[in-house]
């Protein structure tokens, strides 16, 4: 993802001069790059122009990016959690970074992203564990539980010698 770092203030005045320079060529389009910034990723993701969103996992406060999982799953975008918002700091030439995201790649590194992407399908979005609780009662708990299944069985054998 390195060479999809976003342009430098020197490379961006060097680019924008340079088509200046050249008049004819005005319309000449940004070069493809990260996308940074929650705000932005989360607005990428819900248009579904993200491609691949990659989330850092010590952000702190945990709570702003615990539900972009979700949303990805949702969007049907490929996610990763990668250690560390200092790498995606690094990709992004900030201090730390919480969430980047690629909106589009050049020709010769479509396969590549085919392959992130089916990767992280499998291993991130259709992987989903939830073992919440483990399914133990407490003791109160399993005794009024038998206690209601006995009154049930009770109300059952009357209704059907009534029936009889």
């Amino acid at each position: 993802m390195t060479k999809y770092a976003p342009e430098t203030e020197d490379a961006k005045e060097k680019r924008l001069e340079g088509q200046a320079a050249a008049k004819g060529n005005s319309a000449s389009a940004a070069p493809v790059v990260l996308k940074y910034g929650l705000k932005h990723v989360t607005t990428l993701i819900e248009s579904k122009k993200a491609k691949l969103v990659v989330i850092a996992h010590d952000v702190d406060p945990i709570e702003l990016v615990v539900w972009l999982p979700a949303l990805c799953r949702k969007m049907g975008i490929p996610f990763a959690i990668v250690k560390g918002k200092s790498r995606l700091g690094t990709l992004t030439h900030k201090k730390n970074c919480a969430v980047v995201a690629l909106t589009a790649v050049n020709k010769e590194d479509e396969k590549s992203l085919k392959t992130l992407q089916d990767n992280f399908t499998a291993q991130f979005n259709e992987n989903v564990e939830r073992k919440w609780g483990g399914g133990i009662m407490g003791l109160k708990t399993v005794a009024a539980t038998t206690k209601r299944a006995a009154i049930i069985a009770l109300e059952e054998a009357k209704k059907a010698a009534s029936k009889r």
